[in-house]
Parts: structure tokens; sequence; C-alpha cells
């Protein structure tokens, strides 16, 4: 199988030079997604929120690359702030609580804009 890039059709995409998901084999490779609703463009204050919609956009993503949550391996959680790690996982364990793939949350000092507050990728492989 060939190399297969998914965009979400941002501009962005281009102008920074990444794809929203890169599909290589049975493995697909999802960027780092914050927590914008793209059917508003909007940014949610609260991190529960930014979680919900950061889930939203890599299934959109998965599905598009013919992959499912269910083949989620790994996931990298990047947050703002610690105090948020609970209100995180909660919505993880909705979304990964049965998939239960390999997982690393790291607190950072920021995101690529102060109003971001979490910002997950995924890299999934297609089960046989």
């Amino acid at each position: 199988m060939s190399r297969r890039l998914i965009s979400t059709g941002s501009p962005f995409e281009k102008t920074a030079g990444y794809s929203r998901a890169v599909v290589d084999g049975d493995f697909v490779f999802v960027s780092g997604t914050t927590g914008y609703d793209y059917t508003t463009m909007s940014l949610p204050e609260d991190v529960t929120s930014q979680t919900r919609n950061c889930f939203k956009t890599i299934g959109a993503a998965l599905k598009e690359a013919g992959f499912a949550m269910e083949d989620i391996v790994r996931a990298t959680y990047y947050i703002t702030d610690p105090k948020d790690a609970d209100a995180v996982f909660a919505v993880c364990g909705e979304h990964l609580g049965e998939i239960r793939p390999a997982a690393t949350i790291i607190a950072v000092a920021g995101l690529y804009k102060p109003e971001m507050k979490i910002e997950i990728e995924v890299t999934a492989k297609r089960r046989s």
C-alpha cells in the first residue's frame, strides 16, 4: 500500500507543511490535534470541550484513512496545565477506555496559541 496524505483542507497544512494524517502501509499517524471545533472554527475555553473536539477531529481523520478508533495503538497528550490532567483523563477514558493504547501525557509550557489547552497525537495500526 502506498503512502497517502489525509487533509482537513486547512490552508495552514500547506503553509506549515504537514498533513492531518499520513497513511503508510498498515499504519496511520495522526498529527497533533488541538481542540478547535472545525465546523464553527471556534475554540472552547474549557479543556474538557477542547479534548472532546480533539477526539472528534482524530476520529474523522481515522475514518477518512480507513481506520477506526479501535485501531489506535499509541496516544500522546500535551497539556498546558497539569491541573487539567484529571479532566483530560476523563474524556480519554470515554473514547479509549476499552481500547487502552500505550499513552503518555506531557505538561508543556505552552502550545501554538495561548488559548490552546491540549493537543493529542495518535498512531493506529490496521487490524488484520
